[in-house]
Order: C-alpha cells, then sequence, then structure tokens
C-alpha cells in the first residue's frame, strides 16, 4: 500500500504540474470521461448499453433497438447527475444529508422518479450476498450522522473512499445506492485535485467482494486498496492523455 500511495503522489504532482490544461483539451477530456462513468457505473448494476451505445445516446439522442427503455433513461439520469457532480466540485459548500438526497434524486429522475432521494422503509438486499443492511426505521438517524460527517471530511482519496463504503453500507434508497455512492466519492476527488476514478465492468467481482469483505469483517484494508490501485491506473490514463494535448516546444516558439 505504501508504494501504492507513493505512486498517487507522484502522478498527482506531474498532473499538478501540467495545470492549466486549455480550455478545449480539458473539455474534451471531461466529456469523455462523463460518459465512461456514466457506462461503468450502470454497467456494473446491469445495464445493457455499451460504452459506443451510451455515448451516441448522450452525445446525439440516438436509442438503441431492443434494448430497455430504462436502460436508456438510466445513461440520461447518470450524465446529467455527473454534470452536477462537477459544478458541486468546482464550490467550497459542504456536502451534506440533502446533497446525498438531491444527487440520488438526479441519478433516478427519469427511471424511478418515484423513489429519488426518498429512504426506503423496506429490508434491502443483495442478491446472493450474505450482507445485511441497518433496519430502515434507523437510516434516517444513520444518514444524520452521515451528513455531519461529510460535511467535514478533507477531500482526499483516502476519505473518499470510506464515504462511499459508508454510504453503501447503511443502503439508504430502494435502489440506486452504488451509483450514489460513486459520485459521491467522485465529489470529493475533484474537490482534490484529482481525476474522478471509475470502476470497470470487468472489476466487478473484485469490487463488490471488496465491499462484502468491508461489511462482514469491518476490514476496508482491500477496498482501500482496490479503490486506491483504480485512482493510480486513472491518474496514469490522465496524464498519458494530458501529455499528448500540450503542445511540443516547436510550436510554442
Amino acid at each position: 500500500m505504501n508504494e501504492l500511495l507513493t505512486s498517487i503522489a507522484t502522478k498527482k504532482m506531474q498532473l499538478d504540474a501540467l495545470r492549466p490544461v486549455s480550455h478545449s483539451a480539458l473539455l474534451a477530456l471531461q466529456k469523455s470521461y462523463d460518459v465512461d462513468l456514466t457506462y461503468t457505473s450502470n454497467a456494473i448494476e446491469g445495464n445493457t448499453l455499451t460504452l459506443r451505445e451510451t455515448a451516441e445516446l448522450i452525445e446525439h439522442g440516438i436509442t438503441v433497438g431492443g434494448k430497455p427503455l430504462r436502460d436508456h433513461l438510466e445513461a440520461v439520469d447518470h450524465y446529467d447527475a455527473v454534470l452536477w457532480v462537477r459544478e458541486l466540485a468546482a464550490k467550497t459548500t459542504p456536502i451534506t444529508e440533502g446533497t446525498v438526497c438531491e444527487l440520488h434524486r438526479r441519478i433516478v429522475s427519469r427511471s424511478q422518479p418515484e423513489i429519488g432521494g426518498v429512504y426506503s422503509i423496506l429490508p434491502r438486499r443483495i442478491a446472493g450476498s450474505p450482507v445485511v443492511f441497518p433496519n430502515a426505521v434507523k437510516i434516517p438517524e444513520l444518514m444524520r450522522a452521515y451528513g455531519t460527517w461529510i460535511s467535514q471530511v478533507a477531500p482526499e482519496p483516502t476519505t473518499s473512499f470510506d464515504a462511499h463504503y459508508r454510504l453503501v453500507a447503511i443502503h439508504p434508497f430502494s435502489d440506486g445506492n452504488g451509483r450514489t455512492a460513486r459520485l459521491v466519492m467522485n465529489i470529493l476527488l475533484l474537490r482534490g485535485g484529482y481525476p474522478p476514478v471509475a470502476v470497470r465492468p470487468e472489476d466487478r467481482k473484485a469490487y463488490l467482494d471488496t465491499l462484502e469483505h468491508a461489511s462482514i469483517k469491518e476490514d476496508l484494508t482491500p477496498f482501500q486498496t482496490f479503490m486506491h490501485q483504480r485512482l493510480d491506473a486513472t491518474l496514469e490514463e490522465y496524464l498519458k492523455v494530458l501529455r499528448e494535448a500540450q503542445p511540443s516546444r516547436s510550436e510554442t516558439t
């Protein structure tokens, strides 16, 4: 883990050294990653749209025949929520319980508007998992405490991943908890000057296994390690793209 933290710190310094990035390069990079965030976050929850189909829907409004309407609505909802996350990340206002509920409302605003920002009053379970979530009666109290905690934390990787886990562990909503937790995490990462991190479909099993381990064993080490690895890989990707976008010396002299 120490080597991983050193690698992340080094890449973060390299990223900071490339700033400020040209506005056009930054917009192109953000658009690409925001579409990717939408595709990956929905895909690991069972959405059937491919990356290309997600991009075509978001950029051109092109729907895919034979794919469920809900999958299309989830993609549009999530992308809109990502744009809101970027707005929030650019501000200094604290993240609160209300922020989390509003984020969830946006994530399901078209696909499941009836549950948007509303705490579940029923038991919540994940099929095939032994994890037991808190009694629904306790959700309001747990979310108040979560809101107080997250409003005061520093925007750094360890706390952003902790914020992700804590929200998933409460599982306050009937659906969309994972998507909400991953975007809450990314608000903190963006505020800390890091790129947003996506959990790819091919990493789904490892991701869910580490979350399950954290819940059952009360040990976040595997989850923190997994998420730091994803951050390290994402920083590497960002650096590569930004370096390619930088004008060469011959172009600037």
